[in-house]
Parts: C-alpha cells; structure tokens; sequence
C-alpha cells in the first residue's frame, strides 16, 4: 500500500488539482480571464517539450525504435476517436454556447475518458522512471487548468448549476485514479511499459498539433501566444533537467 502513496499523490495532482482552474472560473471571474488568455499556448509548450524530450527518450531506451510506429498509431487513433466518436478535449471559449444540452453530457462522457487515459499514462511513466512520473503529473495539471475553463464554461451556458459542475467533474476526475490503480495491480512489462509510454506521446503530439496549437492564437496575440508557448518549453525543460531521471 505504502508504495502505492506517491503515485496517488502524483494522480490526484494531475487531477483533482486541475479543477482549480474550473472553480476559479466560476468564482473568480478576473483569473479565469488571464488564464483563458494564455493557457493553451503554455499547454501547447509543456505537451511538446514532455512529449520529445521527457516520454519519448525513455519509451526509445525501454524497447528502441520499435515504438515509433505506437507514436503514429496512437496520434491516428486520437484523431479519429476525436473524429467520429466524441471530442476527447475541448479548449472552446468559455463564452461560446451550447445550446444542445446532449453536447454538455458528451462533454462529460469526452473528459471522463481522457481522464481515465491520463491515469494511465501517469503510472506508466512513474513505473517506468519515478521522475518521469513527477514530470508527466505536472504536465497534466498544467493541461488540466486550461481544460476545465473550457469544460466549465460551457456546462454553465448549457443551463447547469454550479454545484452540479463540480460535483459531476470530482466524480469524472476519479477515473484519473482508476487508470493509474489499474496499471499498478497489472504490472505490465518493460516493453509494455514502452509501448504505453509511446501512445501518451503520440496523444500528447496529436492535441499540440490538432488542439492546442490551431486553438492558442484565438484568445490571444501571435505574439503572446508564441510568447507563451515558449514558456512553457522553457518551463518544462527546465524541470526535466532539475528532476532525478533514475
């Protein structure tokens, strides 16, 4: 159970904490403004930097360069699931509407998977590398903050009350936990543990490329937004190189 502990912290910071963001934007009108402005180009930056200089080298030095073509598999994949099924994330402005509230519930349904997919992805990389781990969790907040101002605004236009959004979304965020248990009691092997490292980058390249990126300049300035993307891959390097890889 003791061994247990961290990666529940490490989850729960990739999680539950990302609905700070959320609650600010219902409370706090002023914050949400500053962090709807510029959080999906830092998003973009510490999804690029995590996915090529973090995941990607300690998938490569698990199983080589077997897992390339997992990377290309699982960006396909996303963009299909994201396609004909259900949008996995969404970053629309907080003012836009909704008026289908069948949209809302999809919304939930979207997030509940992408949450169970990234507890995943936080314990693959913690089994993998501890620091790893740390740095995955981290870029998960990091996503989740900008992700939940997103979610949040659009279950408010769609009619929902404000205790309900954050109830159904502590509930949606547990599957985070359940991904990551998951993974722990089935202890997959060395080159499982790669080839699940390599579909987190692939999913991680995939919202920078297809999400992020495309989204980023229609809150804000090129300027800024490039301004802010490179914050965040200075930020996130910077953390990759302080952390203890082993």
């Amino acid at each position: 159970m003791s061994e247990l502990l961290p990666l529940f912290l490490l989850t729960s910071l990739g999680s539950f904490a990302g609905l700070v963001g959320g609650i600010a934007f219902l409370f706090i009108k002023p914050w949400s403004s500053l962090l709807a402005r510029y959080s999906v180009p830092f998003a973009a930056g510490i999804f690029l930097t995590i996915a090529l200089v973090g995941i990607l080298p300690e998938a490569l030095e698990l199983a080589g360069t077997e897992i390339l073509f997992t990377v290309l598999v699982a960006f396909l994949t996303a963009y299909i699931f994201e396609t004909y099924i259900v949008e996995l994330h969404h970053h629309d402005d907080p003012n836009h509407t909704h008026q289908n509230t069948g949209s809302a519930k999809l919304i939930v349904v979207g997030d509940t998977i992408h949450n169970f997919v990234d507890g995943i992805a936080i314990a693959v990389a913690y089994m993998a590398n501890p620091g790893l781990g740390m740095i995955t969790a981290l870029s998960t907040f990091f996503h989740e903050v900008p992700h939940e101002i997103g979610d949040f605004g659009i279950l408010l236009k769609a009619g929902w009350k404000k205790r309900n959004i954050i109830l159904v979304n502590l509930a949606s965020a547990g599957f985070t936990l359940l991904g990551a248990v998951l993974v722990f009691y089935t202890h997959p092997s060395v080159r499982v543990q790669a080839h699940l490292l390599a579909a987190t980058a692939g999913i991680f390249l995939y919202l920078c490329a297809v999400d992020f990126l495309p989204q980023s300049q229609k809150t804000t300035t090129k300027t800024q937004a490039i301004s802010a993307l490179l914050i965040g891959v200075i930020l996130m390097f910077a953390v990759i190189q302080l952390t203890p890889q082993h």
